[in-house]
């Protein structure tokens, strides 16, 4: 059925509902985004009491109260700022995040009763010696301090041992995990108490450190196997037993070993740990953010962009994949995570791009490419954009200016794809009656773009990346309760009954209030666990100096090629890309690849950190849809009911400037507006697009006509000239456009090789 003779019931407002029932979302959330598979406990009700989901809600609230009280009225000291974040998000994080997703099978065990109740006690016992020590200068029991801490120690890991293999439905809270909640609570506690005193001995730490290093050590590990995954968790043991035994590593890795004592101290009382950069940028940057895109969405962005795109280009060639693309690309720029966007936007964008006859591969594979872009799109980046802030000391603003054309030419790669793609299946756009007004759709919901306009404009103005979150999240407010109090006083005036429309609408903001709050609060512990996890890694490279000596390693051994140089880092990404969120992969990568790129120079220019950054970050993005383990793509695979290998593959093809690109602008620093003239600037802007238009007929196959093998070849070769920077590279490429362009003319039914 051509598109034209659809039925009207395509844009019915009931589609997107009917949809997300069809794809069965939460089950593919929870198989493909781990972060998003929370405990589902009863709500409090007035027969059952308080129930553990209503303190759930309760302890979300104040993290995200407490966050905008420091954003408002100035941060605590460094570290106890920090710790405090970190003591929300695993308190959080343990009572929401069970130990195993799998179902119940059996009763415990009396040995694990055992085992549970000896390391409560023994728990109890540290406590409480802590606090006859603390505050009188005594202990008591049978036991020294050193031997109550070392049984602490090893009965909290037999501990987490126990809760990770005990079966338990997602419907109850486990005790074991409560008490870890209570335990985490406690360890970062610690700090807050004894801040003077830590201060005070500047690095001589007493044993009562250790013992609290070590244990928040421990929790941090075993909550970001629940987070974020046992890669991470894997990787940051692997790199505090190479800073133990570093001395028995020969060649250029080996290192003299540091003592446990040290190593503990190192990661947990100092700010070069898990208190760290990537929490602290967690803390002060990150969290608000999250917290602004959660008020927008709850105040119903989401539907707001997928009208906009709708209205925009629903009609034209193949427009149901160019909302997908433009979507996309708008709520990416809120959410910040690939994985969120995509089943945000997808159960609705994709069985709308199969309607019109896009094959469930492809639908699933623009979804997964369009979605992951939205972190390299300014205003509002993804968390490792403001890691990148602190770690080359340059600001957000900066990064965000220098994001901007790499994204724009990445989103318009991907939208010609769709282009090309709906012109080889001769597939039209959907009939202007059945898509939504443009000027209804901004009149309804216009007013949500004025807290992004607002950030942008706090950023212009200098102020910092915390207070223009801060002020969008008021403006945000602000204008949605005065759009809703236009249609109050208009539905007042038709309806009278003056006393329970207002009543209504307190109710109804209220619940808008505390439910953004809480999701806020909910959305943020993942990254905040993957931030102290990778926290430990940081710490490890800073106190062995491995990061410099990994940086010496690729420059030795790729010699003067940068080309190389960014090869293997592009294949390290991918390779980290199996298991590790993108924050916690560009950390990772920025202390081992990025000095050596920025060692290079490029037409005797040395090239800057900011691009050596950049080039990483946009390969953590991308690894999310890099196969063998493509989640997002695998995410959109399941909800197009699609092949998800052969969505891996279109998504490669579809997102393919996206690994072009980076090269580009290492090579051309013009593109990051890097020492740049508005003429260099444009010049670099028309050839890009040139060859990305060209790459894009040589990956689909189709221009005019379809392609032939000779033809896709051509074009790819002139693709390359034309993206990478020089004059005689560009007329060369230019030529084989011409060419090629002259044979489809030409030719138009011939083909020299078979396609």
């Amino acid at each position: 059925m051509a598109e034209a003779e659809k039925p009207k019931e395509i844009i019915d407002s009931n589609f997107a509902e009917k949809a997300v029932r069809d794809a069965d979302v939460s089950e593919i959330v929870a198989k493909y985004d781990k972060e998003s598979v929370f405990r589902v406990l009863p709500e409090f009700s007035l027969s059952s009491g308080i129930s553990w989901a209503f303190l759930i809600k309760l302890i979300a609230i104040c993290f995200s109260l407490f966050q905008l009280y420091t954003a408002a009225f100035g941060t605590f000291p460094t570290q106890i700022q920090r710790v405090t974040h970190l003591g929300f998000a695993m308190c959080l994080a343990f009572l929401l995040y069970p130990a195993t997703q799998k179902k119940p099978s059996g009763k415990m065990g009396q040995g694990a009763v055992f085992l549970a109740v000896l390391a409560a006690l023994v728990s109890a016992y540290a406590i409480i010696s802590f606090l006859l020590f603390r505050f009188y200068n005594t202990t008591f029991g049978i036991f020294t301090i050193q031997t109550v801490m070392q049984l602490g120690v090893v009965l909290l890991l037999a501990f987490l041992v126990f809760s990770a293999t005990r079966e338990k439905p997602r419907d109850k809270m486990a005790w074991e995990d409560i008490l870890l909640a209570a335990l985490a609570v406690w360890v970062c506690a610690y700090v807050v108490i004894e801040y003077e005193t830590i201060m005070f001995l500047a690095g001589r730490p007493r044993e009562w450190d250790l013992f609290h290093s070590a244990l928040v050590i421990i929790l941090v590990l075993e909550i970001t196997r629940r987070v974020v995954g046992l890669p991470l968790s894997l990787i940051a043991i692997a790199f505090i037993a190479y800073a133990h035994w570093g001395n028995h590593i020969p060649g250029i890795l080996g290192h003299r070993g540091a003592p446990w004592r040290r190593i503990l101290h190192h990661l947990y009382m100092t700010t070069e740990g898990i208190l760290g950069v990537p929490i602290g940028v967690s803390t002060e940057f990150v969290f608000l953010f999250i917290l602004f895109g959660a008020f927008l969405q709850k105040t119903g962005l989401g539907k707001f962009f997928i009208d906009i795109a709708l209205a925009v280009a629903g009609h034209h060639t193949g427009g149901p994949a160019k909302v997908v693309v433009l979507s996309s690309c708008l709520l990416g720029t809120i959410t910040g995570s690939s994985i969120a966007n995509a089943v945000t936007t997808g159960p609705f964008t994709i069985p709308l791009m199969k309607s019109t006859g896009y094959k469930s591969e492809f639908a699933a594979a623009v979804e997964a490419a369009a979605s992951t872009g939205g972190q390299i799109l300014p205003p509002i980046m993804g968390a490792a954009a403001f890691i990148m802030s602190q770690f080359i000391n340059v600001p957000y603003l900066q990064i965000a200016k220098a994001a901007t054309i790499p994204a724009l030419l990445y989103f318009f790669a991907v939208f010609f794809m769709v282009h090309l793609e709906a012109k080889r299946l001769n597939l039209k756009g959907l009939p202007k009656e059945q898509l939504p007004s443009f000027i209804k759709t901004m009149l309804n919901g216009g007013h949500l773009l004025i807290p992004i306009f607002a950030i942008v404009y706090m950023l212009l103005q200098g102020f910092t990346p915390s207070m223009s979150a801060l002020y969008g999240i008021i403006t945000t407010v602000a204008v949605s309760i005065a759009h809703s109090v236009v249609f109050l006083l208009i539905k007042i005036g038709k309806e009278g009954n003056f006393v329970q429309n207002i009543s209504n609408f307190v109710t109804e903001w209220c619940k808008i209030i505390i439910e953004s709050l809480e999701t806020g609060a909910r959305s943020a512990v993942g990254v905040a666990v993957a931030c102290a996890c990778a926290g430990i890694i940081i710490g490890v490279v800073t106190l062995t100096g491995v990061g410099l000596t990994l940086s010496t390693a690729i420059v030795r051994f790729a010699g003067d090629r940068l080309f190389l140089t960014l090869v293997l880092t592009m294949v390290a990404s991918i390779l980290l890309g199996l298991g590790l969120p993108t924050t916690a992969k560009y950390i990772i990568l920025s202390t081992m690849a990025a000095p050596a790129i920025a060692g290079f120079e490029v037409d005797g220019v040395q090239i800057s950190l900011l691009a050596a950054h950049m080039f990483i970050l946009y390969f953590g993005v991308f690894a999310d849809i890099t196969p063998p383990v493509a989640l997002v793509t695998y995410a959109t695979a399941g909800i197009a009911k699609a092949n998800a290998t052969k969505a891996s593959l279109i998504a490669l093809k579809v997102a393919v400037a996206g690994f072009i690109v980076p090269f580009v602008f290492v090579y051309s620093p013009e593109l990051l507006l890097i020492n740049a003239t508005w003429y260099n600037v444009l010049i670099a802007v028309i050839t890009t697009i040139a060859g990305i238009c060209t790459l894009g007929f040589a990956a689909s196959g189709y221009w005019l006509r379809n392609l032939n093998v000779l033809e896709r070849l051509f074009l790819f070769a002139g693709a390359v000239a034309l993206i990478f920077p020089g004059w005689e590279s560009d007329l060369a490429g230019a030529g084989v456009l011409i060419i090629v362009y002259l044979l489809q003319k030409m030719m138009p039914e011939k083909n020299l090789l078979p396609s």
